[in-house]
C-alpha cells in the first residue's frame, strides 16, 4: 500500500489538471487554466472526487475544482478526469484553512461542502466547515449571489450550521434533513460519493442545506 501511495503522489505531480500547494494562481483560474469564463464551482474536502466528476459530466458549460488535502484521494478523481478527457475539472490540493488564498475577490461561483467530519467535539467546532470562522473565507472569494451546499449524513453538523445561518443572518435558500425522502432529489443532489453510499446503505438520512450570503 505504501508503495502504491507514492507511485500516485509520484504520478499527481505530472497530471495537467492538478496544483498542489500553488503560489500564484489566484485570479488566473478563468485565464490560464479552463481558458474560459464559465462558472467555477469548488468543491471542499473533495475526498477522491466523485462529485466533482458527477457535476463536471453534467454540466459542461461549467468550471469544477476539487479540494482536498489528501493527493493519494485526489489522484483517482485527478485521472478519472484526464481518462475521460474532462477540460472542466482540476483539482486543487491545500489546506481548506487556506483556502481563500487561492481565488479572487467573486472567482467562484458555488461552493460544495459534501461529507466533511463533523467535529462533533465543542473545542473543535470552530474546524466545522460551515463554522462562522469557515463561513467568512468563504466570503473573501464566492460571488455575491454565489451558494453554499452542504450535504451530510450528521444531525449535528446538519442543525450547528442552520444555527450558523441564522446567526450571521444568512439567506436560507432550502434545507431538508431527510434529503432522498424528499422532494428535492435532482440530477446533481443525487450524485452520491463513496461515503454517502455507505450511510445509506446503513438506512441513514442525508441532510441538505443551501444558503448565500
Amino acid at each position: 500500500m505504501a508503495k502504491k501511495k507514492l507511485q500516485r503522489f509520484a504520478e499527481l505531480n505530472t497530471f495537467t489538471n492538478t496544483f498542489q500547494f500553488p503560489t500564484s494562481i489566484k485570479g488566473t483560474w478563468h485565464r490560464e487554466v479552463f481558458k474560459n469564463n464559465h462558472p467555477i464551482v469548488l468543491e471542499l474536502g473533495c475526498g477522491k472526487g466523485e462529485y466533482t466528476i458527477g457535476q463536471a459530466t453534467r454540466f459542461p458549460n461549467k468550471n469544477f475544482i476539487g479540494t482536498d488535502i489528501k493527493g493519494n484521494r485526489i489522484w483517482r478523481g485527478a485521472k478519472t478526469a484526464l481518462d475521460e478527457g474532462l477540460n472542466n475539472v482540476a483539482f486543487l490540493r491545500t489546506r481548506i484553512e487556506q483556502i481563500a488564498e487561492y481565488f479572487e475577490p467573486g472567482e467562484v461561483s458555488e461552493i460544495w461542502i459534501t461529507f466533511p467530519d463533523p467535529q462533533p467535539n465543542k473545542p473543535k467546532i470552530k474546524k466545522r466547515l460551515t463554522s462562522s470562522q469557515f463561513t467568512e473565507r468563504y466570503r473573501q472569494f464566492l460571488h455575491p449571489q454565489g451558494t453554499i451546499n452542504l450535504k451530510t449524513d450528521s444531525r449535528l453538523l446538519y442543525d450547528f450550521t442552520l444555527e450558523v445561518i441564522d446567526e450571521k443572518k444568512l439567506k436560507l435558500l432550502t434545507h431538508t434533513d431527510d434529503l432522498y425522502n424528499s422532494t428535492m432529489i435532482d440530477e446533481v443532489l443525487n450524485i452520491q460519493t463513496y461515503y454517502e453510499g455507505l450511510f445509506r446503505a446503513k438506512g441513514m438520512p442525508i441532510h441538505y442545506v443551501q444558503y448565500k450570503f
